[in-house]
């Protein structure tokens, strides 16, 4: 059974999203609706998690109450409140609260690189660990430090990587990014999602040779059981569909034994959202 770790919904008339106006992404101007995801989700994509696009609580409380066959909710929360806390316990108790499974602030929106590792954060932090919450990390290049040292300071908290730290792929970046991978998957409670490079290789055009040097070094990292397959739909759309995107997945696992696939593809997901 394979699972999505990492799609997105948004409806335009619902929330702001103005970052839909930003030159290039005119493909993906649109609302993408649940039912939009089930038209496009390959047969054998068997459940979800919806992700968050926006700092909102009022886009979390939608997605809870209204993404469809998601099986699990990244949503947001501010971390910095004092009553982070209490507005988890109200998102879980709100219709749909029981998907809410994992947090995600846009952190690499953030202008102070070292934003994870504010003491009101790490407050934030230790309260979703405290609710069994995964937090996801999306970063670039300026927050990896701060987002290593939110992983060391608290040991309690699952980490999940997304779309592997965003590495540079079509200006060739490798290091400092592969150290810092080797850095992340030497702490045991991160965990990484094989999403989202088809979106860093332009100006280049995406291909499996491109991508797989990177691929490869996030599995052998982190280990299959530790790594999840996600489609980082809709967005993917700016350079691959959907379907290109998860045969991609599958043909960079070529050679894992049946054990290892399943775990990208489905088992590293279920454990860390706990999905039924």
């Amino acid at each position: 059974m394979i699972v999505d770790a990492h799609h997105h919904l948004w409806d335009r008339a619902r929330h702001d999203h103005r970052w839909l106006d930003t030159p290039g992404l005119e493909v993906i101007r649109r609302d993408f609706t649940a039912a939009d995801l089930a038209a496009s989700t390959p047969s054998d994509v068997r459940s979800t998690v919806a992700v968050q696009t926006l700092n909102s609580s009022a886009e979390t409380y939608d997605l809870l109450a209204s993404a469809g066959p998601a099986g699990a909710v990244v949503g947001w929360v501010d971390l910095i409140s004092s009553r982070c806390g209490t507005r988890l316990d109200e998102l879980a108790a709100a219709p749909g609260g029981s998907r809410l499974r994992g947090l995600r602030h846009l952190v690499q929106d953030e202008p102070d690189p070292g934003w994870l590792v504010r003491p009101s954060v790490l407050r934030g932090l230790a309260a979703a660990a405290e609710r069994r919450l995964a937090v996801d990390l999306l970063v670039r290049a300026p927050q990896r430090a701060a987002a290593l040292g939110a992983a060391r300071q608290q040991p309690g908290t699952s980490f999940v990587i997304d779309h592997a730290g965003k590495p540079n792929i079509g200006a060739g970046e490798w290091e400092p990014w592969a150290a810092w991978i080797t850095a992340m998957a030497a702490l045991p409670n991160v965990v990484c999602k094989l999403s989202g490079l088809v979106t860093e290789c332009p100006p280049q055009p995406w291909s499996r040779s491109l991508i797989e040097p990177y691929a490869h070094h996030v599995l052998d990292a982190f280990g299959a059981d530790r790594v999840m397959f996600g489609s980082d739909w809709p967005v993917c759309l700016l350079q691959a569909s959907y379907a290109e995107v998860l045969g991609l997945t599958v043909e960079l696992l070529d050679g894992a034994s049946p054990t290892e696939r399943d775990a990208v593809l489905g088992g590293t997901a279920r454990r860390v959202y706990r999905l039924g």
